[in-house]
Parts: C-alpha cells; sequence; structure tokens
C-alpha cells in the first residue's frame, strides 16, 4: 500500500459532497484525495503518511474559491493606504497627512474612499483634496473602482486638468470653469493618474483590456511578478485554493505563466479575454490564441468579460427609470441590443463562457436578452454564462436565470446593510427597487444558481467575511426581501458552486477520493460558531493540490 503524503485527522469536515457530507478524517496523495471518512476509514485505506495534521476538532472545508477578483489590482494596492470607515475631513486629512510624511510616489494614493466620506452635502472635489494635501498628487480611489477623485496636482501631473477626450461610459468631469473637477469616472478617465504610480499603471491595463504602450523592461516585469506573488500569498492566507480573475491581457497571463513555471502559483486561476466597447468581432481570435495558449490545471483562458454598465454611486449603472433626485438620470449601457446580440452570438459560438458587468436592472435586462439571442442562433448547450453584480433586478427579469441557465455571480459584502451602510443606495433607487436589489434568495428560490466572491480589491478579500455578511445582512427596510443565506448555501458560494462556475464540479469544491487536494482547515467549528462572530475566524492552513500553501504561525 502506498502511502498518504498528508493525513488530516480530528476534524469536523464539511465535505460539500452530498452523497458524504461529513467526515472526520482524510487522506492527500500526488494532489488528489486518496481517502476520507472516519479515522479508522481513513487509516486502513492510506496507510501511513508523510505528515499528520492535528485539526483538534475544527472545520475542515475544500479549497476556497473566489468567482470575482482583479489579483493584480489587488495586489498592488495591499500596501495603499486605506480609507475604509473614516468619515468627516480632519479624520481624513489627518490619516493622508500622516501617509504622506513616509510614502516617497509620485502620486499618493488611498483606497476606499467612500462617495459621502465628507459628508452628504460636501461633493468630493480637487479643489476640497487639495486642502487635504496642496503640494503633491493625491488621488482616492472610490470603495467600487469606478470612481477616483484627485487634487490639482494630481491632475496636472496626468495632464489631464483641462480635459482630455476619453472612450463613451468614461468620464473626466468638468466644472463651470473649464477645468476639471476632481472626479474621474471608470477606468480610461483614471488611467492617467495610474500611470503615475510606481507600475506605471500596469495592473489596471486588464481592466481595459489594454496591453503596456511601451514593453516593460526586465525590472518592471520583475516588480509585477513580485506583486501578483504578493497577492497569491494573501489568496493562500484566507484559504483561497482557486481564484476566477476579472481583467486580462496577454502582459498578465504572461506573468502568471512565468510563475507558474518557477512552481510559485499557489493559486488556481482563470483569467478572461476582456471584450471592450468598439472593439471588432474579429479581436476574439486573441481570446482564441490565449485559450490555445493557457490550459493548465492551474491557469485556464477560457472565458471572456464584458461590462454592459456601471454603478449605482455614481449613477453610472444603467436604469430603466430615473435615479431617485435625479430627474432624467438613468446610467447608461456601453452597448446596445442588437450589438451586443450578434457579440455574445460570437462568443458563444466560439464556445466561450461569458461573464459580464451588469448592475442596473436595464443592463441586467439587456444582458439576459443577449445570452438568449445567441442561444437561438446557436442553439442550447451547457453554457453557464453569467452575469457579475446584478445590484438591482427588474421584476420581469427574476424567472430568466433559471430558465436560460445563466449563473448569478454576487458579491455578500457589496449589500447595503451588510459590510456596507443602506446609503446612499438606498435613496438612490427607492425602497420599490431594492426589494428586488442584490436578491440573492429570492433569485435562488427560482431555482437559479448562485456563486459568490468578493470582488476583490473592491471589497475585502476574506471569504469568511463574505460568508458571515451572506447569513447575517437582514432586510434593509421593514418589509423588505429577507435574503439571508443558510451556513450550506453561503459556504456552498465559496466552494461548490465555484467549481460548477468553472465546469470543474466533478473534482473540485467538494471533497471526496479522487478530487483534487484542494483543502482548508478553519481555527474552530464553523457550524458551532454564531454567524455574526464568523468573520473573526481565522485559517489555520491552505493546501493546494496537496501542497501546504500557508500555515498560520509559520515564519
Amino acid at each position: 500500500m502506498s502511502s498518504a503524503d498528508v493525513i488530516i485527522e480530528n476534524a469536523r469536515i464539511l465535505t460539500m459532497d452530498p452523497a458524504r457530507p461529513f467526515a472526520e478524517a482524510i487522506a492527500l496523495r500526488g494532489g488528489t484525495i486518496l481517502a476520507i471518512g472516519s479515522r479508522a476509514e481513513v487509516a486502513e485505506a492510506a496507510g501511513p503518511a508523510g505528515r499528520r495534521i492535528d485539526a483538534g476538532g475544527a472545520s475542515v472545508l475544500p479549497g476556497l474559491i473566489d468567482s470575482h477578483i482583479h489579483l493584480f489590482t489587488g495586489g498592488a494596492q495591499l500596501a495603499s493606504l486605506s480609507l475604509a470607515g473614516l468619515t468627516g475631513f480632519e479624520r481624513i486629512a489627518a490619516a493622508i497627512r500622516q501617509r504622506a510624511q513616509t510614502d516617497a510616489s509620485r502620486v499618493l494614493i488611498a483606497e476606499q474612499a467612500a462617495y459621502f466620506m465628507f459628508g452628504d452635502d460636501q461633493p468630493i472635489t480637487r479643489q476640497l483634496l487639495d486642502r487635504v494635501l496642496p503640494d503633491r498628487p493625491l488621488a482616492l480611489f472610490a470603495s467600487d473602482h469606478h470612481t477616483m477623485w484627485a487634487n490639482t496636482k494630481a491632475l496636472e501631473a496626468a495632464g489631464i486638468l483641462h480635459g482630455k477626450d476619453v472612450p463613451p461610459g468614461n468620464e473626466i468631469v468638468m466644472g463651470a470653469d473649464g477645468l476639471a473637477t476632481g472626479e474621474l469616472r471608470e477606468f480610461e478617465a483614471m488611467a492617467p493618474i495610474s500611470s503615475l504610480t510606481p507600475t506605471g499603471g500596469r495592473e489596471m491595463l486588464g481592466l481595459a483590456g489594454h496591453e503596456p504602450k511601451t514593453p516593460p523592461t526586465a525590472a518592471d516585469r520583475a516588480v509585477d511578478k513580485e506583486i501578483i506573488k504578493q497577492g497569491l500569498a494573501y489568496c493562500a492566507s484566507l484559504g483561497i485554493t482557486s481564484f476566477h480573475n476579472m481583467d486580462g491581457n496577454f502582459y498578465q497571463f504572461e506573468l502568471l505563466g512565468e510563475i507558474e513555471a518557477a512552481g510559485e502559483l499557489i493559486v488556481r486561476g482563470r483569467v478572461p479575454f476582456r471584450f471592450t466597447p468598439g472593439m471588432a468581432l474579429a479581436e476574439l481570435e486573441k481570446a482564441v490564441e490565449m485559450r490555445a495558449r493557457w490550459h493548465s490545471d492551474r491557469l485556464k483562458a477560457d472565458f471572456v468579460k464584458i461590462f454592459m454598465d456601471g454603478v449605482v454611486e455614481s449613477t453610472t449603472a444603467h436604469m430603466f427609470e430615473d435615479y431617485i433626485g435625479s430627474p432624467g438620470v438613468r446610467g447608461a449601457s456601453y452597448f446596445e441590443q442588437d450589438e451586443f446580440d450578434a457579440i455574445c452570438t460570437e462568443i458563444d459560438r466560439l464556445g466561450f463562457q461569458i461573464t459580464v458587468h451588469a448592475i442596473g436592472d436595464l443592463a441586467v435586462n439587456r444582458t439576459l436578452n443577449s445570452y438568449e439571442a445567441a442561444r437561438r442562433a446557436n442553439g442550447a448547450r451547457d453554457s453557464r454564462h453569467r452575469i457579475e453584480h446584478i445590484e438591482v433586478l427588474a421584476p420581469r427579469d427574476l424567472n430568466r436565470f433559471a430558465e436560460l441557465g445563466v449563473l448569478a455571480s454576487m458579491q455578500p459584502t457589496h449589500a447595503p446593510g451588510g459590510y456596507y451602510p443602506p446609503e446612499p443606495i438606498l435613496s438612490m433607487i427607492g425602497r420599490e427597487r431594492m426589494r428586488l436589489a442584490y436578491p440573492w434568495q429570492t433569485l435562488r428560490n427560482t431555482g437559479a444558481r448562485l456563486v459568490f466572491a468578493s470582488d476583490w480589491p473592491v471589497a475585502p478579500l476574506d471569504p469568511l467575511l463574505g460568508i458571515m455578511t451572506a447569513m447575517t445582512r437582514g432586510p434593509v427596510f421593514e418589509g423588505a426581501p429577507d435574503e439571508r443565506q443558510s451556513l450550506e448555501d453561503s459556504i456552498a458560494g465559496f466552494t461548490r458552486d465555484g467549481a460548477y462556475a468553472e465546469f470543474a464540479e466533478a473534482g473540485k469544491g467538494v471533497l471526496k477520493p479522487g478530487a483534487v487536494a484542494d483543502v482548508v482547515i478553519l481555527d474552530g467549528d464553523i457550524e458551532k460558531t454564531e454567524p455574526g462572530e464568523i468573520e473573526a475566524m481565522k485559517v489555520a492552513a491552505t493546501i493546494c493540490g496537496g501542497q501546504l500553501t500557508y500555515e498560520r504561525g509559520a515564519a
């Protein structure tokens, strides 16, 4: 009998396998699961082990899958100043000024800025930020990363104080004085500021599907690979063994491929081809090339990512009806219906999964229409096309996810009343639309398949925070639907459902013999932990492909 590489015992194993939901021991060998069951069953099947891990009665889960992150961007921002939870001029200014004393970057970047962090009646302008830091470039990323605010020095350094032409759907907001106000909407408008950072903004290029304008030097590539490896290590520290990236380009793939070749890709990844407005269908040949070049069990290029609209907070999410208090303002979609029908039909014909960022109810409707058009043109298949976010949903579209087999990819921490406060979203869309906003359980009740994620660095990466928020976010107002999730569904959203979203459910996202040896050990029993306390739990160890990628307390 061959011995196991690792045996984990004295555990409360949640297998996520309906055929055997629980076990107390598991044996791993050669990157797969050799045996699972009682301690005696595993000992008989696995023989001696290279290493035994006593879980001390703690929960053991399949390796966690985050189905929507931005790895390169998140890694680059790990060291950035976070303004999460800060409000009021004095507190914000103090944090930024303190950071400025030790940060010698050409532009000081801060993350997680709230849209109304200075007060409901105080818009964020370059003049306001000049008061915070007048003598050097400063820029704040909104928590959703769809808006940035910059001071005058930053706008001057980026060459956009007097404006600049940007693609439709992006905007450098201009003031009555003919100068930029400091508000920059969407990625192309923010790019001139990002180009001032130590990376030259290379981590942001995948969001727009761009390649570096000039080939990065060997030193640049070394810096960028180190940033990505830091992001991978951070994922592993949170129990993540797989991620679905939501931005991509050849440059990022090349870096990840080099990391894989060096044996350092400690988290499995999927990276998309980014299809952008104005792009010819012939450009999809690049997606086909990506798919042919990267198709290992650690790194795949097997889907296409598209943005349909923006976000609610900046009124760029596309709505059927006006935003409350903003007559005539409904946002806009980046594609007209006929145009998007043709795009989705061609991508579907090429056999790719499609995933579309759609937040407003009209953007969601338009995306579903195009998925349906692709099905009519190409015939029904197990495409598992996805919609990301679905923050507002029209009643007419509620049942279409199940009918069309479209996956609802949702982020528990995005929902107001959970990690983020109800305002300003509740006041912007009103109670009637909020009844079908972030409709996790409502969608699940129709038979739709859900998958959970973080959208890091838009929200914190920690899946345990996501699980806690999914279980505890109650109705935003009296009479609103209760969208709270069960523990099993919450964990499934980050394991079994994530594997289904990447067509890997046969051997991933579950713990059973023959499945991949992707395992996470927690520091306590998640079933016995109060839902509101789950966030405080920690990961004791992470194993990906049978290899220990993180161990708490290890040097």
